[in-house]
């Protein structure tokens, strides 16, 4: 069972400020609901509670809009974030050195890939003759 309210529900709307939410009685809800309405829709959220614990939140359908676009994210917008966050991530070298890997062509790419086996291959030389 949920626990009775003991400190005013507060929540960020859809500008991004942290209001409080006044509550009303479900009772009250239902004798007056034209008068909870205008709140809600004054304030963005109405808190609803019976027995003094909240039970469910009337929202106004701009509030509602906003949770909904801020839950579902579209391809874009995710590959967007991404972009972001890796750009965030590499070095300027980095950076240019995989621009260069995805616009390398099949044959660049197989030409890196054998230089790299090769400087292995010699590291591991080197390492032996340093041992022996």
């Amino acid at each position: 069972m949920p626990t009775p309210i003991s400190t005013p529900l507060t929540f960020r709307n859809s500008l991004g400020e942290l209001i409080d939410v006044p509550s009303v009685a479900a009772t009250r809800l239902k004798n007056e609901f034209g008068a909870v309405l205008d709140q809600a829709l004054r304030g963005g959220a109405v808190a609803i509670t019976r027995h003094d614990t909240p039970r469910a939140v009337l929202i106004s359908y701009e509030e509602f809009q906003a949770l909904v676009k801020a839950r579902s994210h579209d391809l874009g917008d995710l590959a967007a974030e991404y972009d972001v966050l890796l750009a965030s991530l590499q070095s300027p070298r980095a950076k240019k050195g995989m621009e260069a890997a995805f616009n390398a062509t099949p044959a660049e790419l197989g030409r890196a890939a054998v230089k790299a086996a090769r400087s292995v291959k010699v590291g591991r030389r080197k390492a032996k003759v340093g041992r022996g």
